[in-house]
């Protein structure tokens, strides 16, 4: 993590200035919250979470169904909160929180049903047993989430450690604080009574390193890889489990039978949207060579009309962390030095800075590359801005081995004619989520688990398994009568066990 924020201190506090990524200007003062605030919100969070996990499951999602109806209706204002701190226009700051609403509607109606303890077989052995599994809350569960879905992507960490009955500590990114510290001041209102139940604590690189050593139960995180190594450092002193979601380098594969209209318009959104600023969005392009060039087209067609900006007709926004502009221009020039094409766009074309903003904006027109060396980082590393590469490949195989060889696998996507074929096609991608006939599908499916491997991080949120992700599995047997022969006493007799022995090596020989 690295603390770029605006920082002062005063007599009593350290503070730092959230701002507008378009314009610089000031948005708000957040305190710089160190160790002892850190670690005051931890223990508050323990003790509201011993009241919150001996509620029945029902109470517990009739207070989170509370929560989410006062988000959807202060809507308007978490989402001007979302498009004032990131710049992404108002509808996509809409967009992102009604899947949340979605997300944290299913992790509440579904998290008994989830997490209730089942029974489960025996086995010979402990025939005289009863055995069943139970789902306990962890306690409490630092969060750590990122600027560019301030809502949604934290919301699938926090609203699913809440339904499994655990606290949360929710540090923001040091570019979306006030977002963070509004979703906690409306969980108040809602869930009254359970004060330090759900706790934001804002700052930059310290804070959240005070949050990885703060003796939270599990910490779930998102950003890049790199900062995710030295978080998971500070987890490994203590033990403190780790969940990360460290983007990705997603690919699409075009296939020749595939409808090249629906996939240009998919792939123009999933490349471009949030102005190219999402973890599981569209980087790379692999279309068979005999519709590579249509595809282009329609591609460049569909970029072409799009305009970055801040005014109503504006398809995305600015950059929102300072210095990505920078990543953004040298993968595009690396590519160009590389031999690539850029049929439209590239740092020096007319309009990559959008001219209607003031010169220097952090405003990057789109930028679609062509022909691109497999070992440019615009095909290897993520680039997070409005760009996307499109490499002709000879067949479906070749797309394949192509999208595997990336070291990130978090999601991807399929175009293909025939549906069950692209399913089998997905089933051979390393990716851990896929769409097909569509991008980013799987974001809109709250049943589904998401996340991935490699440098994408590990661990899973969404779904069962995000719900499981937070809780520690309890096995439990209970012993109904005495076995014929006990092998666990002393007092048994030794040739008995030698007959049990010999019976249970007699009936293994012959299954």
């Amino acid at each position: 993590m690295t603390d770029t924020g605006t920082h002062r201190r005063t007599p009593s506090t350290a503070t730092f200035t959230s701002r507008d990524p378009a314009t610089g200007r000031p948005l708000a003062e957040h305190p710089v919250h160190g160790p002892e605030d850190v670690a005051r919100a931890v223990e508050r969070g323990r003790a509201a979470g011993v009241r919150w996990a001996a509620l029945p499951a029902a109470r517990r999602r009739a207070h989170l169904l509370s929560w989410k109806r006062l988000l959807a209706s202060e809507l308007d204002a978490v989402a001007a909160s979302v498009a004032a701190e990131t710049g992404k226009p108002l509808q996509d700051a809409e967009l992102e929180l009604l899947l949340t609403l979605e997300h944290l509607s299913w992790a509440a109606r579904n998290a008994g049903r989830v997490l209730r303890g089942r029974r489960v077989r025996t086995g010979l052995p402990a025939s005289n047993q009863s055995a069943s599994v139970v789902h306990r809350p962890l306690g409490v569960v630092g969060v750590i989430g990122p600027w560019n879905y301030p809502v949604h992507t934290p919301m699938g960490s926090i609203g699913y450690a809440l339904a499994a009955g655990n606290a949360v500590v929710f540090k923001p990114s040091e570019y979306t604080p006030g977002t963070g510290v509004l979703l906690a001041r409306l969980f108040e209102r809602a869930v009254p009574g359970f004060a330090g139940l759900f706790t934001v604590v804002t700052g930059a690189a310290g804070t959240g390193a005070a949050l990885a050593a703060s003796g939270v139960d599990k910490l779930a995180f998102t950003g890049s890889p790199g900062t995710a190594r030295k978080v998971m450092e500070v987890c490994a002193r203590s033990l403190t489990p780790f969940l990360a979601e460290c983007g990705g380098k997603d690919a699409v594969l075009v296939t020749a039978d595939a409808d090249l209209d629906a996939a240009a318009d998919a792939i123009v959104w999933g490349a471009l949207g949030n102005a190219g600023q999402t973890c599981a969005g569209v980087e790379r392009v692999y279309a068979v060579r005999a519709v590579h060039a249509r595809l282009c087209d329609r591609v460049v067609e569909r970029a072409r009309a799009l305009r970055p900006g801040t005014g109503p007709d504006a398809a995305y926004g600015p950059l929102t962390m300072p210095g990505q502009g920078d990543v953004v221009r040298r993968h595009v020039d690396a590519a160009l030095a590389a031999g690539a094409g850029a049929p439209l766009g590239g740092t020096d074309a007319p309009g990559s800075v959008d001219p209607a903003e003031p010169s220097g904006g952090p405003f990057v027109a789109p930028v679609v590359l062509v022909d691109v060396p497999e070992d440019c980082p615009a095909m290897t590393e993520e680039t997070f801005g409005p760009t996307v590469a499109i490499n002709a490949v000879a067949d479906v195989d070749e797309a394949v081995r192509r999208t595997n060889a990336s070291r990130y696998a978090l999601g991807a996507a399929v175009f293909c004619g025939s549906r069950r074929e692209g399913a089998a096609i997905a089933s051979r991608l390393r990716a851990g989520a896929v769409s097909v006939n569509s991008v980013l599908g799987f974001a809109a499916v709250p049943a589904l688990p998401f996340g991935g491997s490699g440098d994408s991080g590990f661990g899973r949120i969404h779904g069962a398994e995000g719900l499981r992700a937070f809780t520690a599995p309890q096995s439990v047997t209970v012993r109904r009568f005495a076995p014929p022969v006990d092998l666990t006493s002393f007092a048994t007799p030794s040739a008995a066990k030698a007959r049990a022995v010999a019976l249970t090596r007699w009936l293994h020989t012959r299954r």
